[in-house]
């Protein structure tokens, strides 16, 4: 296959600054010579490329858009985004890890944690020297989170936690989890540390899903957690909830990137694929497909540039959001079917990597809130009633 030269049909470009453009391109190359030609291995052998966490920290990947105070690039939202796309093109194990250590960890750190903790923690987790993992999601309330049974009880100047948390991207390699618990009847969130008391974990090996990512059971067993690592911004479920939705922005975008590899693997075959004596991008059936993901693509493109620049603008609720990660989704989804039939019996071998964005998406497609929870919030916030029982 030839080096990946981007899906731009409308010129998004144009609407790119130049240092967006820059960083950008950096990710792409950089994903192009160090993801793209081992990652399959990776996945096959069900492991995650540990050594390229160095590598994305010396590029600035990890909680990229918090402040350059806490040894962070500094970046608008728009530049986050592209750096999801452009990983999540390579695998979505890559785009997993970032969202949950920049999203999930650094981010409820920096909203919610005391300038000690954040201190502390952040310039560490941006060097890459530790690794975080987000605990919310338990193994009977997944879409209910406001159900969880995970506890927390004060014992002097020390918390303790007992329960579990079930599907934690990173948690078999992290260092520290921001963990949450109900505590004196309202929701709190907690740093554990990899060497607490009482804190052990358990990787999902079994899956054909994300095997080049690290999943995870945290079991907090009379887990003593020192009482100056709660979170004291943190009161309620809303705070838990706010951090998806900054993880969910990057995947909106991610999953764009996973679309893009498959039609552009899809558009390279089709051109050199001869069938009947010319190439199968000649034939009608393989033209309606290829322009079928374009078109999807291309939306997905401009619908989350646009959510960018909001956000950016301190405008992109919990419901745009919402909008845009159901999108991307589908869009991934579809087009690695679409990419799958174009391909033949040759798009299920990891010769092409259709199958691994396939099986992949799944999941994405799944987790940070199903496809019909975020159809549910879209829906409550244009009509204005919630439908959720």
């Amino acid at each position: 296959m030839e080096p990946f030269a981007g899906v731009d049909f409308m010129d998004l470009d144009s609407l790119l600054e130049e240092d967006e453009m820059l960083v950008r391109n950096t990710v792409r190359e950089w994903t192009e010579k160090r993801v793209i030609p081992g990652i399959e291995d990776y996945y096959e052998r069900h492991e995650f490329p540990a050594e390229l966490i160095g590598e994305m920290a010396e590029l600035g990947l990890l909680g990229p858009n918090l402040p350059e105070t806490y040894g962070c690039a500094g970046t608008n939202n728009v530049v986050y985004g592209l750096i999801c796309q452009e990983l999540e093109r390579g695998d979505s194990g890559l785009r997993s890890f970032v969202s949950v250590q920049g999203s999930l960890v650094m981010w409820p750190i920096h909203e919610y944690g005391s300038e000690e903790q954040k201190n502390h923690y952040l310039p560490r987790l941006a060097r890459g020297e530790l690794v975080g993992c987000y605990g919310l999601t338990e193994p009977d309330f997944g879409s209910n989170p406001g159900g969880m049974v995970t506890r927390a009880v004060r014992e002097g100047d020390e918390w303790i936690l007992n329960g579990a948390k079930m599907w934690i991207t990173n948690g078999g390699i992290a260092d520290v989890a921001v963990v949450w618990a109900k505590a004196e009847d309202e929701v709190r969130g907690f740093i554990v540390h990899r060497d607490d008391s009482g804190f052990s974990t358990q990787d999902q090996l079994r899956k054909h899903s994300l095997r080049a990512s690290v999943t995870s059971e945290l079991i907090f067993t009379d887990c003593r957690i020192p009482g100056d690592r709660i979170l004291p911004g943190a009161r309620g479920l809303r705070a838990p909830l706010s951090c998806l939705t900054q993880a969910r922005y990057g995947i909106a975008w991610g999953t764009i990137g996973s679309a893009m590899a498959c039609y552009d693997t899809a558009l390279q075959y089709a051109r050199e694929r001869t069938q009947f004596d010319r190439p199968i991008a000649g034939f009608q059936l393989v033209q309606e497909r290829l322009v079928r993901m374009l078109s999807e693509i291309t939306k997905g493109q401009l619908l989350n540039l646009q959510l960018g620049r909001l956000k950016d603008d301190g405008r992109a609720d919990f419901a745009r959001v919402s909008l845009a990660k159901r999108n991307g989704c589908q869009v991934a989804r579809e087009a690695a079917k679409l990419a799958r039939e174009t391909l033949g019996a040759n798009g299920i071998t990891a010769e092409y990597p259709i199958m691994r964005h396939l099986g992949n998406i799944e999941s994405v497609y799944t987790y940070e809130g199903t496809h019909d929870m975020h159809t549910l919030i879209v829906g409550q916030a244009i009509t204005g009633i919630a439908a959720y029982t």
